[in-house]
């Protein structure tokens, strides 16, 4: 039986990301089929294996890296040392793209900014993540998902003026840039394949928050208002007797009224008819949906809610989301057995090709892993190219 056709396939990443921008970029390039050579340091490797601390076997095969590093090939090179920078040049004149997410700068110290590894690969397409951009006011800032929350304005926002700010939960930002960034590499080798030629791919936390606010930017600039799609006076996460329910009161032609028929009290759409009069009455009307719903369970009101077709849903745990049919009929588990980590589930790609379906080559590695089967197969090239 032939093996699948990959999309990647026989595309070559020098990868000098870590921590998780970098990193789910090149694992979804992995994933896609292309030879991903994760280049990191001796003795250290990428900052994500020592998450907690530690620098032990077992520490640094951590689940945090394991879920970030599948179909990957560790490789440890000093790129300081003239040794580990030769071979890196080497490794890169191969190769068809070079990942990095360091600051603004980096690569052009260390010697393998685009401009000196065009000369040597003129194919090469240098893709770079950084925290705010190559140039600018906060080009030298050390970029972080947090940071960029709070510079670009989604931090700033609650659903409710009364709620103190605070920091969202999930690496929404790391994990936009990242995806950004496949983006723009895929762009990139389709180019190639028109112009031959490489180029320089950059994304940023910042610009990936800029532009996940589009709808509100927009806003902001026509009409200088705040557009805060979680403060909408008849959306709001309920308490019911045995947990929450979240109801979104949109996309119908009286949702106010739907919502009162679903949870059984007076139609108040009469009183409120406008979108303008239910703002200037939201907290009245959050708590006349609050008192109501924490009288039942939350199967009760989402049955009575979807009755009406409205759109609700169930409050749950990250756990609850894992164990649903749901995540395990969309192939959104990936259960792999590691030789130190163990039996590890690890989440698949949201991304369904039918003829390429995620397969797990290599798993997650351990530092340095493949360091000698990369280098004797790149000798082999080398040898190669000078016969020919």
């Amino acid at each position: 039986m032939s093996e699948t056709v990959m999309p990647l396939g026989g595309v070559r990443i020098i990868d000098f990301t870590q921590v998780m921008l970098g990193p789910c970029c090149t694992q979804m390039l992995g994933d896609f089929g292309a030879d991903v050579i994760k280049i990191e340091r001796p003795g250290a490797g990428d900052l994500s294996r020592s998450f907690y601390g530690e620098r032990s076997e077992e520490a640094m095969n951590n689940a945090v890296f394991a879920s970030l590093n599948r179909n990957k090939r560790s490789v440890t090179l000093d790129t300081k040392s003239e040794d580990g920078r030769k071979a890196a040049l080497d490794l890169i004149r191969t190769a068809d793209v070079v990942v990095d997410n360091f600051r603004a700068g980096v690569m052009n110290r260390l010697g393998f900014g685009y401009d000196a590894l065009s000369r040597i690969n003129p194919r090469i397409i240098c893709a770079s993540g950084t925290g705010f951009g190559p140039e600018g006011p906060y080009a030298h800032k050390g970029g972080q998902d947090v940071l960029a929350q709070a510079m670009t304005g989604v931090m700033e926002k609650t659903q409710d003026p009364s709620i103190p700010k605070s920091i969202y939960p999930t690496t929404l930002c790391d994990y936009s840039a990242g995806m950004h960034l496949v983006q723009g590499i895929m762009a990139a080798l389709l180019m190639r394949e028109k112009t031959g030629k490489g180029q320089k791919v950059g994304v940023s936390l910042y610009d990936s928050m800029i532009a996940m606010q589009m709808q509100e930017a927009a806003q902001w600039s026509k009409h200088r208002e705040v557009l805060n799609w979680a403060a909408m006076p008849l959306t709001g996460v309920f308490d019911t007797t045995d947990g929450a329910i979240v109801i979104v009161g949109a996309f119908k032609a009286n949702p106010l009224q739907d919502i009162c028929t679903a949870l059984e009290i007076s139609d108040l759409s009469p009183e409120y008819p406008t979108l303008s009069d239910q703002r200037a009455n939201k907290p009245f009307l959050q708590e006349t949906f609050r008192a109501a719903i924490a009288q039942n369970t939350s199967a009760y009101w989402l049955e009575r809610l979807e009755a009406v077709d409205l759109l609700c849903a169930p409050v749950r745990s990250l756990g609850e989301a894992l164990d649903d049919p749901q995540t395990r009929i969309n192939d959104m588990l990936c259960p792999v057995d590691h030789p130190v980590l163990g039996e590890v589930t690890l989440v698949g790609s949201p991304v369904h090709l039918s003829a390429a379906p995620l397969r797990v080559r290599h798993l997650p590695p351990r530092l340095g892993e493949h360091t000698e089967e990369v280098m004797q197969d790149l000798a082999a090239r080398l040898r190669t190219e000078a016969a020919e």
